[in-house]
C-alpha cells in the first residue's frame, strides 16, 4: 500500500470514529419504556474496532514518515518545514493586512481626526507573504509526490 492511499484511509478512520461517538452519545441514555435508535454497545465496540486500526495506521504512517528521506532529510521534516511555512505565510498575511488597515475605517470625514500610518512595509510584506506561498506550494507539492511513490512500512 502507498502512503498516500494509508492517509486517506486514516482520514476515513477518523472520520468514521467521529461519526461513531455520535452515535454513541445519542443511544447512551433512552427513556424508560423506549427502545433507543441503536445499541450503544456494539456501536461502541465497532469503535474500539476503528480506533485499533487508526492507532496501526498512524504507527505506520509515523516510521513511513521518519524512514523517507527527500531532499536533504526527512519526510518528516518537510511536513515540519510545509507547517511552519503555513504559519509564516498567516502571520506575515496578518500583519500585511493590519498595516493596511483591513476592516478598519479607511479615511478621515474631518481634517482634524487622526491619520493612520502603517507601522510595517506594506508592499514588502505582500511580497514575503506571496514568497512564503510559492515555497509552501513547493513543498506540498514535494511531499504529495512522495506519498504516492513510497510504500506504507509494516
Amino acid at each position: 500500500m502507498k502512503l498516500a492511499e494509508a492517509l486517506a484511509l486514516r482520514a476515513d478512520a477518523s472520520r468514521r470514529t467521529e461519526q461513531l461517538r455520535s452515535r454513541i452519545t445519542s443511544s447512551a441514555r433512552f427513556q424508560e419504556g423506549e427502545t433507543p435508535a441503536e445499541d450503544a454497545a456494539s456501536l461502541l465496540a465497532e469503535a474500539g474496532e476503528v480506533l485499533t486500526e487508526l492507532e496501526s495506521l498512524i504507527r505506520r504512517i509515523n516510521r513511513t514518515n521518519a524512514a523517507t528521506l527527500i531532499e536533504g532529510g526527512t519526510l518528516t521534516d518537510a511536513l515540519a518545514r510545509r507547517d511552519v511555512l503555513r504559519l509564516r505565510h498567516s502571520t506575515v498575511t496578518s500583519a500585511a493586512d493590519a498595516a493596511a488597515g483591513e476592516g478598519q475605517r479607511g479615511y478621515r470625514q474631518l481634517r482634524s481626526e487622526l491619520k493612520m500610518i502603517p507601522a510595517l512595509p506594506v508592499a514588502e510584506l505582500r511580497r514575503q507573504a506571496d514568497d512564503l506561498a510559492r515555497q509552501v506550494r513547493e513543498v506540498d507539492t514535494l511531499i504529495q509526490r512522495v506519498n504516492w511513490e513510497v510504500d506504507l512500512l509494516d
